[in-house]
């Protein structure tokens, strides 16, 4: 049984209707970092078709690794800062808004008392930028469950305390 004090909800960062929290500024640097990390395999196909290049010489060599070179570090640079801008999240007495996506949007709002269970989770990149995922699991089938990441760590603690002591004081 799990002892640890249920937080006011004054204490946490309520925004007024309509406006959203920006998520933890370390979040676009995990982005960043997850995006360098997908980019990795393409560079070396790049380099390793440089290398068939160099004995076929069919093109200029440096061509293939610099145009893949030049791609990955403009998507490095852009889409984890728009992916980041794109993300918040608005929590009031008794729900929580989370708005994502670019290109598809998605406004989900999750009442606690629909909540069923909260999990706080972090991986060791967001261990490494003190960030972690806020998950609210739901009754029902349909998006059954809310996760928000790029909460900093004790925040999203907080949050779920917050949230488990609503759900407590409704149920009784």
């Amino acid at each position: 049984m799990d002892h640890a004090p249920a937080l006011d909800a004054a204490a946490l960062p309520i925004a007024q209707e309509g406006e959203l929290t920006k998520l933890h500024p370390n979040y676009a640097h995990a982005l960043r970092v997850r995006t360098t990390l997908m980019a990795i395999p393409f560079l070396i196909a790049a380099l390793v078709l440089e290398l068939v290049n160099r004995e076929e010489a069919l093109i200029p060599s440096g061509i293939i690794a610099g145009s893949v070179l030049l791609i990955a570090i403009l998507l490095i640079l852009r889409i984890p800062a728009r992916r980041y801008g794109a993300r918040g999240y608005q929590m009031s007495a008794d729900r929580l808004r989370v708005v994502r996506g670019l290109l598809f949007r998605s406004d989900t709002v999750v009442p606690f008392g629909r909540v069923q269970h909260i999990d706080v989770d972090q991986g060791p990149l967001e261990r490494f930028f003190g960030i972690a995922t806020l998950t609210l699991h739901t009754a029902g089938n349909h998006n059954a469950s809310v996760a928000l990441p790029g909460l900093g760590e004790e925040l999203a603690r907080e949050m779920r305390e917050t949230i488990r002591a609503h759900i407590r004081r409704e149920s009784l």
